[in-house]
């Protein structure tokens, strides 16, 4: 009952101003407990419907537990305050509480309407609890509620939230207005089950329905493309996004940009995020581990100081990408810097930003940095040892990465595909042939794990490394599947490096099937022709590259120096210390020829004079960033170099020697492994 229904009441006027105050709102929760303290004073505080706009105010300022102490002290509740109740928890994303209080309402003896249901439904998705969901659905059927657009709508929501797609199809198809919510909610239905063609064929038949999609059905079925790597799709509904006019919503821009870099168009997602009006957190994010992800690091690291420039504080998601990019280059400071911008605690209770953390250590060559990161992680899971068996095995700590393999099992961790592929990495660089086999047959025998097309690669690589070339070839033919291109590079490797002429041509011609864009399988092939002094053989590699239009990838090598990261290109002469560069090369040739080293020529393609092959390989983009290290560092410092190819024979044999002639830790992470310089000596052991 309610004052307001009788004008004659003495307490009239003073309900109507109490009622003007609760319908103009608040500015703060002081305000509304001044306004709840005169309805107590002048006797209103059981008015249902003054209670009903209180109860309402409270839940806006997200006073759950105020709203309910007031409702407890209510005599005499009745459905419409429940229903508010039953809302405002659920708009607080309290859902269990909304559950609990329709519990209560239910054992009162009170009878949900189609004011309750649609929040009853989406509190019963939320915490999955199907059963409830199931007798709700009974109940508004026996109500006659079923024919509700709302109701309808929300049962359809609960089936999709909890996995139950073919009942979800049913009320679907029995809903005779279907409305854009209705759409989206099978679309994501689809989406959840995997079935992603289906969620866009779905997205069709809603546009050919002359329905408009919002800014949520498309960020649904742009999910679907991205995951798909429907490219063709992503672009039409790109089109319907222009042509209606959405391409300025952020939500649906962001889509765009996610889908884009995810597959591995950098440059049209570029396009959509210079031309967003708005740009939030997760758009920065998107770009950033756009870039870092497709192999544009440098691009990566810029986004991120532009978007510093914007004042934006970075997230998880962009801080993943930043890190990525800084352990892609080596570059170590960057990535110190980087991760200062967010509490050490956040690394350490974060499984995945602290697997990125140890990454990157690790990538950068200062794996005590890293292993202490793991110590300290409160929450080490499968993904955060498979990190630090990797990082050990790719700085040339095998048998510490195999006694962290013994940890792992001893703390009852399963390892699992990505933790042998690390631990027979660290057996290839090592050339532990015996512990390699033991890993790769323990997989089956042990661990119950099917060896997948990664692990007969690396045991390719490690026997064809170690000579075993025919064992390595028979491996590649007993395989239950079919070797992909890594599995024959990594026996191409091997031929070249054992000078196995006819099995390397065998393998090109794989290798050309399955990729005939891939310049590096030539290379190789032409290196071994020119190691061999077949100058001809050589000569008809590079002919057919040149009639394919294949061109060479360059060599790029990047250097780190007081936080700002350096780019060199083989026979690179855009540098501003281009000249003092080329100047220190000069002087370092001088002191190797001195102490007796010889260029290893045979590493060049090419059949020129001797004096011409020393110049080609003294231009290589390592020892351009090395010279730039030299003179634009201190003495003591450590010289960090990342290269996108295999270091070449020559400058890895050029590097041991200068190491020793200017007494400098020099560290070079290639495409393949880490090489620590010191004294004359490579951790590789020339293994590599």
């Amino acid at each position: 009952m309610t004052v307001l229904t009788n004008t004659t009441s003495p307490a009239f006027a003073t309900a109507r101003e109490i009622k003007n105050r609760l319908l103009q709102g608040f500015n703060s929760i002081k305000q509304l407990k001044y306004v709840h303290a005169i309805l107590l004073r002048v006797g209103l505080d059981q008015d249902s419907y003054l209670l009903n706009l209180l109860l309402r105010s409270c839940f806006h300022f997200g006073q759950t537990n105020y709203t309910h102490l007031i409702f407890s002290q209510t005599k005499e509740p009745n459905i419409f305050l429940y229903n508010t109740m039953i809302r405002g928890f659920v708009s607080n994303d309290c859902f269990q509480h909304a559950i609990e209080f329709y519990n209560s309402m239910r054992n009162e003896g009170f009878l949900p309407t189609n004011f309750t249901f649609p929040f009853v439904l989406k509190a019963c998705a939320r915490e999955h609890d199907f059963q409830l969901g199931v007798r709700s659905h009974s109940l508004i059927v026996k109500a006659g509620l079923d024919c509700d657009e709302f109701v309808k709508t929300s049962l359809l929501n609960l089936y999709v939230h909890c996995g139950y797609l073919a009942d979800a199809l049913k009320v679907f198809d029995d809903i005779p207005d279907k409305n854009v919510v209705s759409w989206t909610a099978i679309i994501s239905g689809y989406i959840n089950e995997g079935n992603l063609e289906e969620a866009i064929n779905m997205f069709r038949r809603l546009l050919h329905r002359g329905l408009k999609p919002d800014s949520f059905s498309i960020v649904r079925v742009l999910t679907a493309c991205t995951q798909l790597g429907d490219l063709s799709t992503a672009k039409w509904i790109h089109g319907y996004v222009n042509e209606a006019g959405m391409g300025r919503n952020v939500f649906v821009a962001t889509s765009l940009v996610d889908l884009y870099a995810k597959c591995g168009n950098m440059e049209k997602a570029r396009r959509v995020f210079d031309q967003m009006p708005e740009k939030d957190i997760v758009s920065w994010s998107s770009m950033i581990q756009g870039y870092a992800s497709n192999g544009f690091p440098k691009e990566a690291l810029d986004m991120f100081y532009n978007m510093q420039r914007e004042n934006l504080k970075p997230d998880r998601y962009t801080m993943v990408g930043v890190l990525s990019a800084c352990a892609s280059l080596g570059a170590l400071e960057l990535g110190v810097w980087a991760s200062s911008f967010m509490e050490r605690n956040e690394f350490l209770s974060n499984p995945v930003l602290g697997t990125t953390l140890i990454d990157m250590y690790a990538k950068c060559g200062r794996m005590a940095q890293a292993c202490k990161v793991f110590r300290e992680m409160k929450d080490k899971d499968q993904v955060v040892w498979n990190a630090v068996v990797s990082g050990l095995s790719m700085n040339g700590y095998v048998k510490v990465a195999f006694g962290v393999f013994g940890q792992l099992e001893k703390c009852g961790i399963q390892p699992n595909g990505n933790t042998f592929v690390g631990l027979l990495c660290g057996c290839t660089h090592a050339g532990l042939v015996d512990e390699g086999r033991q890993f790769f047959n323990s997989m089956s025998r042990v661990f119950s794990l099917t060896p997948m097309i990664e692990h007969y690669g690396c045991m390719v690589d490690l026997l064809g490394r170690s000579g075993q070339l025919d064992e390595a070839h028979e491996l590649i033919k007993s395989m239950p599947m079919e070797p992909n291109a890594i599995v024959w590079g990594a026996l191409l490797a091997g031929c070249r490096l054992h000078k196995k002429t006819d099995l390397a041509e065998h393998v090109l011609n794989q290798l050309i099937a399955l990729e005939p864009w891939n310049s590096g399988n030539y290379v190789l092939l032409s290196n071994i022709y020119s190691a061999s002094h077949k100058w001809n053989d050589a000569a008809k590699i590079r002919s057919m590259m040149g009639d394919k239009g294949i061109q060479k990838i360059r060599g790029c090598s990047w250097v780190e120096v007081d936080g700002v990261v350096h780019e060199f290109l083989v026979g690179d002469n855009s540098h501003p210390l281009s000249e003092k560069i080329y100047s220190k090369l000069d002087e370092l040739a001088t002191k190797l020829k001195a102490a007796g080293f010889v260029p290893t020529t045979d590493h060049v393609l090419f059949d020129i004079e001797e004096e011409e092959k020393q110049y080609f390989l003294a231009c290589h983009s390592e020892k351009l960033a090395l010279a730039f290290g030299l003179i634009t560092t201190a003495p003591k410092d450590v010289i960090r170099i990342a290269k996108n190819l295999r270091v070449c024979g020559d400058c890895h044999e050029a590097i041991k020697l200068i190491s020793k002639i200017t007494g400098r830790e020099i560290i070079v992470r290639d495409n393949n492994r880490f090489h620590c310089f010191i004294e004359g000596s490579c951790s590789c052991k020339d293994f590599w």
